[in-house]
């Protein structure tokens, strides 16, 4: 009933949202004007600030249509609706202001629209948590359903069901497979999902059964029937998604371009790519480094003199790393080994019960405090708070040839931790399994995702075992 009522579903909560905005303007009028926290003086009448606030209200529903906020997210991450909703909210302020000076509406208060807004996005936010987290458990009992044919019970096909089984939070089933070939549709896990025809009997399955998506996961030899089957997909009604032959060559996320008029893959997604994106991300940088910087500055004080007074030579270290578009920079730590040639440093990892270190030395490793002196490196545009960490010129060269993709880490500036360091992949551990997860942040960029990490990595504490 629910997948038959989806539109009535996205108009319920629709109104849900609008509703929650009032009650967020109701909650901001006590707060600024009934509670006593805050100097409200003079008020306007009650009946004039909701007048606005439905205003305000109605103009961020109408956004949320023209920004396809209230369409079907079952494959969107909850990151996607989080922007969407700072979108609609930052320009239906911006609505709403420029609606205030056209009418000169000066006496409202600013105050109260602030506390609104941020009241709106919070309650907002959760509401819309909770509607996701609710749907995905009606899934995994069996709600809400979207049912899939697939095309090609080969190894391609094959592979994408069992996928889909080990994702069920998002309510997809496979009614079985169309194939002029195979008659055995066994899976991994030894279940079967029915070849229920060859391709030729596409339209009539798709008349007799409740089919909400054809994916065709065919050969690249096969590539000329695929105009037939998206024609007669088409003419059904059903949407239609292809899996190319060759996606064990692409990325996870590539995406379609445009150049010359003519539709091409980029074989690889990098949101921060886009200008807007690395703005954000730089600005993020710059004000948690000058924070890290400020908070940290006294212990940073304390370090520099227990180094000087604990072994000879200087405080900080540098050394030469591959960053941003495989560029060269030199990274600040604080000194924790004896003094030695540079080129001894720049060639030989760090082992356990390493003689170079000294003791102090020893204990800023494991605890990380030794890595504090890159938050400049982060204002001097070096690094970034979050990101792949760098690595030496000799050791890149060695890896670009051994491991698959690990070239694509330089594709972003480096980082003071990242999503490989807040799974405890630090110091002795995988290089293969860092480049894996260095290349799902590269390609799953948001702020909140950096935010994660950070808290993450704070959670997890910055002990670290496999540090010498």
């Amino acid at each position: 009933m629910i997948r038959r009522n989806q539109h009535i579903l996205t108009q319920l909560i629709a109104v849900c949202d609008f509703l929650l905005l009032l009650f967020a303007f109701i909650i901001a009028w006590w707060v600024k004007f009934e509670s006593g926290w805050l100097n409200h003086g003079e008020p306007l009448p009650f009946r004039t600030y909701l007048v606005w606030g439905m205003i305000y209200s109605a103009i961020a529903l109408v956004l949320g249509f023209f920004l396809n906020f209230y369409v079907p997210k079952r494959k969107k991450r909850f990151s996607f609706e989080v922007i969407k909703i700072l979108q609609i909210h930052f320009f239906s302020l911006l609505f709403l202001l420029s609606i205030l000076f056209v009418y000169k509406e000066i006496h409202i208060s600013r105050e109260l629209l602030a506390i609104f807004v941020v009241l709106s996005i919070g309650l907002q936010t959760i509401f819309r948590y909770s509607v996701k987290v609710a749907t995905r458990e009606l899934r995994k009992k069996g709600y809400n359903k979207q049912f899939v044919l697939i095309l090609g019970a080969g190894s391609l096909g094959k592979r994408f069901s069992n996928n889909l089984e080990q994702y069920k939070e998002l309510g997809y089933e496979v009614i079985g497979f169309l194939d002029d070939y195979s008659t055995d549709s066994e899976s991994a896990d030894g279940s079967y999902k029915p070849i229920i025809g060859k391709l030729e009997d596409l339209e009539d399955v798709l008349g007799s059964e409740i089919v909400d998506e054809v994916v065709i996961a065919l050969p690249l030899t096969a590539h000329l029937k695929y105009g037939q089957i998206i024609a007669t997909c088409e003419k059904m009604g059903v949407r239609t998604l292809i899996i190319p032959d060759f996606f064990d060559y692409l990325p996870a996320r590539p995406y379609f371009d445009n150049f010359a008029g003519m539709p091409l893959i980029n074989v690889r997604s990098i949101p921060l790519d886009d200008l807007g994106n690395r703005i954000l991300k730089r600005s993020f940088d710059i004000g948690f480094s000058l924070a890290a910087i400020v908070i940290t500055l006294p212990l940073m004080l304390i370090i520099a003199l227990l180094i000087k007074l604990s072994s000879p030579g200087p405080i900080i270290f540098k050394q030469e790393r591959v960053g941003f578009n495989r560029r060269t920079f030199f990274m600040y730590k604080f000194r924790t080994m004896k003094v030695m040639p540079e080129a001894m440093s720049d060639t030989q990892w760090t082992v356990e019960n390493d003689p170079r270190r000294t003791k102090l030395g020893e204990f800023l490793r494991r605890t990380s405090l030794d890595e504090l002196p890159q938050f400049f490196n982060v204002l001097m545009g070096h690094m970034s708070v979050v990101g792949p960490r760098p690595e030496r010129p000799y050791f890149v060269e060695q890896f670009k040839e051994e491991i698959p993709k690990y070239m694509v880490k330089h594709h972003i500036r480096p980082g003071i931790t990242g999503l490989a360091q807040s799974k405890g992949l630090r110091g002795d551990t995988s290089i293969s399994e860092r480049v894996k997860e260095d290349i799902f942040y590269i390609e799953n960029w948001t702020l909140l995702f950096d935010i994660k990490i950070i808290l993450k990595t704070i959670v997890n504490g910055f002990v670290n075992k496999n540090a010498y």
